[in-house]
C-alpha cells in the first residue's frame, strides 16, 4: 500500500511539471486556417459587460470593447460580413431563458428596454448589419446563424465578443460542429476574469479552431481583394 502511494506521488509530481503546451505538443493544436469566405461574428457586446455595477460587469469585456471597432473597421472595409448577436429575455416570465436562466439568474437584466441589454456605443450595429437575438450561450443554439451563413457561401467565422469562457466557446465549439471554421481574435474577446479567460482560449486553439491576434486578423483582412 505505501509503495503504491509513493509511486502515485511520484507519478503525480512529474505530471505537475509538464506544462499544458508540452502535454499537448503532438496531440492538439493543429491549424486550420481561413476557409473561401469568411464572416465576422461579435457576441454580445453589451453595456450590462461594461457599466460598473451592472450585475454582468467584466473588466476584461471593457478591454476588447476597446479593440473591436478597428477589426470592423477593417471588415467593412472589405466587405466581409459582419453579425452581431444579443441576448433578450420575456421580462415577465424568462421562460424562454429556460434551465439555464436558473443555474444563471444573473442574465435577468438583459430584457427589452434595460440599459444593459444595449449594445455598447463604440460598436452598436449600423444600419444594415444583421442582428441575431438568442437566448443560450451558443450563437447557432436555436437560431438562423448556421443557415444565414450557409446561405452566404462562408465557411469561416471570425470570433469577437463576450464572454470568452462562455458564449464565445459555445459559439466556437457549435462553429465546428456545423462545419464552419471558428477564428478567435485574442484581443477581441474578453472575460469576467483572465484564468477562464486564457484557460478557455487555450482550449479553444488546442480543439476546435484558431485563436489569432488582432494583428493577424487585420492582415488577413488586407490580402483580401
Amino acid at each position: 500500500m505505501a509503495k503504491r502511494m509513493a509511486r502515485k506521488k511520484t507519478a503525480k509530481k512529474a505530471a505537475s511539471a509538464v506544462t499544458a503546451s508540452q502535454n499537448y505538443a503532438g496531440v492538439w493544436g493543429n491549424r486550420i486556417g481561413f476557409g473561401r469566405k469568411a464572416a465576422v461574428i461579435v457576441i454580445d457586446l453589451l453595456q450590462g459587460y461594461t457599466l460598473p455595477g451592472a450585475p454582468l460587469y467584466a473588466p476584461g469585456v471593457v478591454e476588447c470593447v476597446k479593440e473591436v471597432p478597428e477589426l470592423l473597421r477593417w471588415a467593412r472595409k472589405k466587405k466581409v460580413p459582419v453579425i452581431h448577436t444579443r441576448v433578450l429575455y420575456n421580462p415577465k416570465t424568462f421562460e424562454d431563458g429556460g434551465v439555464w436562466i436558473r443555474k444563471a439568474p444573473v442574465l435577468k437584466s438583459l430584457v427589452p428596454g434595460s440599459k444593459y441589454a444595449e449594445f455598447c456605443p463604440e460598436v452598436k450595429p449600423p444600419r444594415g448589419e444583421t442582428v441575431i437575438v438568442k437566448n443560450y450561450a451558443s450563437c447557432f443554439f436555436g437560431t438562423s446563424l448556421a443557415a444565414t451563413l450557409t446561405a452566404m457561401g462562408v465557411d469561416t467565422v471570425i470570433i469577437a465578443g463576450c464572454t470568452t469562457s462562455g458564449c464565445v466557446r459555445a459559439s466556437a465549439v457549435d462553429a465546428v460542429q456545423h462545419g464552419f471554421r471558428p477564428i478567435v481574435v485574442e484581443e477581441c474577446v474578453g472575460d469576467r476574469h483572465e484564468d477562464p479567460h486564457n484557460a478557455n482560449l487555450f482550449d479553444i486553439n488546442a480543439k476546435y479552431g484558431d485563436v489569432i491576434s488582432k494583428a493577424d486578423a487585420i492582415r488577413y483582412f488586407k490580402s483580401l481583394r
